[in-house]
Formats: structure tokens, sequence, C-alpha cells
């Protein structure tokens, strides 16, 4: 199979393209910058309609796996930001779409729980469509959920959560940072959901791409709905620092620009019944995530 990865330079892309290769599919990259990573490669503006659809119609591709997005949340409040979050994340997902409608390939969108309301305390069904984003990288990603669903028919829209990896920043990373330089932080308690180790998507994705069970997913790892405050505590008892985590309430803690989703539970029992393993515990995947930044 050969599959083409937009947004290698991140978390995401950076694992969908190593676990493409340790199967030894065919596998190319691609970033608006250029990479170094050891891997075929491409350098493709995804708001360029014109290079996307010759870049993927001379590769003809049997899968794109679409990862490349605008993810500050906060920043995409920003008015100045705005045509350009809307440009790669609306867009630049219409042209992959279209391409791959051109070829007759398979399209993966990787989207979020910021399509729903992110109110009451029911995961949500990856067939709901009672959308009502809370903020502009919402909105964009639902305007690009319904742009892949409208234009093709061999589409896995995956929904994802609290994605962390090796390659990129993330919540992870960060509460490693303040707790080497802070005795005590504050951490959110009120918003729950569940982490999402990319390294395991990754695999689930390639599972997904050698099949035909097209539709709307949820995947985050297994273990169970936590607070952002739970997944601190955690993360600190496995890294071995002292530091002191205090709950509080989004309201306590001061408005960000970007309102947040109090409720990020996903139902992943979809995956399941379509034949696809469930990602590990978020415990399990946080140790294997800590024991890669150790070893690098």
């Amino acid at each position: 199979m050969k599959v083409l990865v937009t947004g290698v330079n991140g978390q995401l892309g950076f694992d969908v393209i190593n676990d493409l290769i340790n199967r030894g599919e065919t596998a190319i990259g691609s970033d608006i910058f250029e990479t170094n990573k050891g891997f075929e490669y491409v350098q493709m503006n995804i708001t360029d309609k014109a290079k996307v659809e010759k870049t993927i119609v001379d590769l003809k591709p049997d899968a794109v796996v679409h990862c490349a997005a605008w993810t500050a949340v906060d920043a995409a409040e920003d008015e100045e930001n705005k045509d350009k979050v809307f440009a790669i994340n609306v867009k630049g997902t219409e042209n992959i779409a279209y391409a791959c409608k051109k070829i007759d390939c398979k399209m993966v969108y990787i989207s979020t729980d910021y399509v729903f309301n992110g109110q009451g305390t029911t995961p949500w069904d990856p067939n709901c469509k009672e959308f009502e984003p809370l903020n502009f990288y919402g909105k964009t990603k639902l305007q690009g959920e319904k742009a892949v669903s409208n234009i093709l028919q061999k589409y896995f829209i995956i929904r994802i959560a609290w994605a962390f990896g090796k390659n990129g920043n993330n919540f992870v990373d960060t509460m490693l940072k303040l707790g080497q330089k802070y005795d005590e932080i504050r951490v959110v308690n009120d918003q729950i959901g569940t982490p999402t180790y990319t390294y395991d998507l990754a695999k689930l994705i390639v599972d997904m791409i050698n099949t035909d069970k097209y539709g709307f997913y949820h995947a985050t790892n297994e273990g169970g709905y936590i607070s952002w405050y739970d997944f601190a505590v955690e993360i600190f008892k496995q890294a071995g620092y002292d530091t002191e985590v205090t709950p509080v309430s989004t309201a306590e803690y001061g408005l960000s620009k970007a309102k947040r989703p109090f409720n990020s539970r996903l139902d992943k029992s979809k995956l399941k019944e379509k034949g696809f393993e469930l990602l590990p515990d978020w415990k399990d995947a946080l140790s294997r995530y800590l024991e890669v930044l150790k070893n690098d």
C-alpha cells in the first residue's frame, strides 16, 4: 500500500509515517516545511489547491492520512489569524478531499471533540450530529469534517482528544517543564476526557486504512475518563517528581482566549464493534512515552 501522510512535522504525522515504514508500506511524508526524518518526503502547502491536486494525482497513493492542521486553539481566536486557520483547516482539507476523489483513494481526517458543545457528562457518540463548537478552532475542524464527508465516500473521520506524542508540544511536556521549575502548580479538575498517545493512535489509523470500514470514529486511550488534574498527578507520579498539584475549577484558573469543553468524553465502542483493537490504557501509554523521552 502506498500512503501519503500530511503534517509529518507534527506529533501524529510523525508517528503514522514511522508505523507505515515499520510495516513495510510505501510511505511518503509531506509538510509545508522541509524535514529530515529519514523517509521519502514531498513539500506541499495544503492551501495551494493546484499543488495539492498535482502532488496527489502524480503520486497516486492508495490512501492519504491528513494530519496537517492549525491546532493552536487560543491563537485561532485572534482576528489576524482566522483567515489562515480557515485556509488550513477548511480549504486545505477540502483541497485534499477533492484530489483524493479524483484518483479514488481513501482519506483519513483527524478531528476533535471540540466539534461538540462540551456540556453534560454523556460520552459523545461518533455518529452524533448535534454539533455546537465552542471556539473558532472547533468550528473549522467541523467544517473540515463536512468537506470530507460531502466530497468522499471512502473516508475515515477520527475524533481524538488530549493528544500527546514525541514530535511536538503537548500537556505531558508542559507539566514536566513546570514540575522542574515550580514546587506547586494549579490544574483544572472540571474538564473531563481521556488522553490519546499518538504512537498508539497511529497503529489504529494504519489498521483502518487496510480496511473499507469507512465512517466516523472516536479514538483515545482506554483507562476511564479523567480530569486534567488527574492526568497531571499521574505524570508527576510516574516521572518521580514531588511537585504538588492543586485542583482548581476552570473559573478559578482564569479565562483563556478560547472556550474549552467540560465534557471531552468520547464513546469508542464503535471501534470494537467494527473489529478494531482499542488503544491501551492511558497510564500504560504515559509510561511508554516517558520512557521514550528518557531514552532521547
